[in-house]
């Protein structure tokens, strides 16, 4: 068993905080796309419980802590209500939203890396869970909405990339033995400030090399 992040109250508050600021963005889309407040209400729950809860059933961890915590069902459905009636507003502090959302980010790769090892996942496999645990809930949320997911697209700024960085820094944390708080929390900002470098300077993944095509970009 490895040592935690943070003792349980403080990472119960983070996972919640992490989980409101997710859902504020399905339930920003959900407005854009002018769904009923029942679609908003749908798309801020999947954004924000998607990843975690698919990591979960892949390990065996049921139920999941998403149908055994009041707190993670109804943060959602709060973050959509205040959508509902207060979007204008929140969509001016959208930079805000965008910088807990890469805390978030960063949390969640590293947490969700540690829990699939702690179940007994290999360090590949758990490294590829903590992605899915901090990137999942917004595939689930562009697919719901009939976008191409964001972390797919050419141009939208890295946001797997982070991700992928922080849970592979606590995987070979994990392997030279050297896993601890210090180390975790490390790793977590480190996906933290790759996701604020790549936005505010617009760091993109390359495309393939030397591409050739006659078919129009979208």
């Amino acid at each position: 068993m490895l040592e935690p992040l943070f003792s349980p109250s403080v990472q119960h508050t983070l996972d919640l905080i992490g989980i409101f600021v997710f859902a504020i963005s399905g339930a920003l889309l959900a407005v854009r796309k002018n769904f009923d407040v029942f679609g908003i209400a749908v798309l801020a729950e999947v954004t924000a419980l998607g990843g975690g809860l698919f990591r979960d059933l892949i390990i065996g961890a049921v139920p999941p802590a998403a149908f055994t915590d009041l707190g993670y069902f109804v943060t959602p459905l709060f973050a959509a209500l205040l959508v509902v009636f207060l979007h204008p507003q929140v969509e001016r502090i959208q930079l805000g939203v965008n910088v807990f959302d890469a805390a978030g980010l960063g949390l969640f790769c590293v947490t969700g890396t540690t829990k699939a090892y702690d179940y007994g996942l290999g360090l590949t496999q758990s490294a590829t869970l903590g992605l899915a645990t901090a990137v999942g809930g917004g595939v689930l949320r562009d697919v719901l909405a009939n976008e191409v997911p964001s972390l797919l697209r050419w141009d939208r700024d890295l946001y797997a990339v982070p991700a992928i960085v922080g849970a592979t820094m606590v995987v070979l944390c994990i392997r030279y033995d050297a896993l601890t708080p210090v180390s975790s929390s490390l790793a977590a900002i480190t996906a933290f400030v790759l996701r604020l470098l790549a936005m505010r300077y617009h760091w993109r993944a390359p495309r393939a090399w030397n591409r050739r095509s006659t078919v129009r970009e979208e």
